[in-house]
């Protein structure tokens, strides 16, 4: 079993993701409005953009190549530096390391993922390049409770460069479009990211475990950061599913030395947004430094469950 992903893992928990994150099912989503409010974001929040995904990788240049063959993306230089890929708003920036990052289940990012339109053509399309999948297509027409509905909704796991988890799903589009997060805490989680990156959305008012076949599925949130869905699990799911990983683990890891290492927000004055974020009683853990005389101004701070976030100055564009 590839990476790890269990078929019953993938196939139980993406009924959850999706009808958050595409929201075509009315069930799924009625069930969990009762307990949902919307979520504006904080009005004293510096304005916050997507700014990109970092994977750590043994080979960028064959994962941009992978990435950019597969998906609705294209090459380009991130501040005309260093190769990297577009991603209509946001990039995707690697780092060069010398051994295989570590890629189990036990830090905060689960997976991030791409639409497509017409899945079947697309997995059919995938195959032909040579694709791998962690999961093949499945169809889960039935979430929203219609037990008898068919070839409407469909995704499968693709095991991208380093086991890279990468998930395709039906949408009324092809572009990069989520990224799902486990959380000790979703609903804290949810809050966290309202309040400090603005995003918005729905998440829970109440914090009172939903359970789905003996496993935890709620509380969940679903947030938008531009165009990046934001999608937030409870970790009770997935340390039940992998007992073995969680034998030694109480809460979940740093995402610092993953596959997905971190995560990029811009503001317009990095140095303004880390001094509130800092003053609100986020943590940095990397004060603010310059590369290339000054043209990427950066820093980092820790978000819920040990995600690592890069605060980054000015948003996201192809160059």
């Amino acid at each position: 079993m590839a990476q790890g992903i269990s078929v019953r893992f993938a196939a139980r928990l993406v009924l959850f993701a999706l009808a958050f994150s595409v929201g075509m099912f009315s069930l799924a989503i009625r069930s969990n409005s009762q307990n949902q409010e919307p979520q504006a974001a904080a009005a004293a929040t510096t304005e916050a953009h997507f700014h990109h995904l970092h994977l750590n990788t043994t080979d960028p240049k064959a994962a941009i190549d992978f990435y950019t063959s597969r998906f609705d993306c294209e090459k380009g230089k991130f501040a005309g530096l260093m190769d990297a890929v577009w991603t209509q708003k946001s990039w995707i920036l690697f780092t060069k390391v010398a051994t295989p990052p570590p890629s189990d289940l036990t830090s905060s990012i689960w997976h991030f993922g791409w639409g497509a339109e017409k899945m079947k053509d697309e997995y059919e399309r995938q195959l032909k390049l040579g694709t791998k999948f962690f999961t093949p297509l499945t169809d889960i027409s039935d979430i929203g409770g219609n037990t008898g509905a068919k070839d409407l909704f469909y995704y499968a796991y693709v095991e991208g460069p380093d086991k890279a988890l990468i998930e395709l799903n039906t949408a009324n589009h092809h572009r990069f479009g989520h990224l799902h997060l486990f959380s000790e805490d979703p609903v804290a989680a949810a809050e966290w990211y309202v309040k400090h990156l603005g995003a918005r959305g729905r998440i829970p008012t109440s914090r009172t475990p939903r359970m789905y076949k003996g496993y935890q599925i709620g509380p969940s949130a679903s947030l938008m950061l531009d165009n990046v869905n934001i999608i937030i699990f409870p970790a009770e799911y997935l340390k039940k599913d992998y007992p073995d990983r969680w034998k030694d683990k109480v809460v979940l890891e740093s995402t610092k030395g993953r596959v997905v290492d971190h995560i990029g927000i811009s503001f317009d004055n990095v140095t303004e947004a880390m001094e509130k974020l800092r003053k609100d009683g986020v943590k940095v853990t990397d004060e603010i430094r310059s590369l290339a005389n000054g043209k990427i101004k950066f820093g980092f701070i820790e978000g819920p469950d040990k995600i690592r976030i890069e605060v980054i100055e000015g948003h996201a564009k192809k160059e």
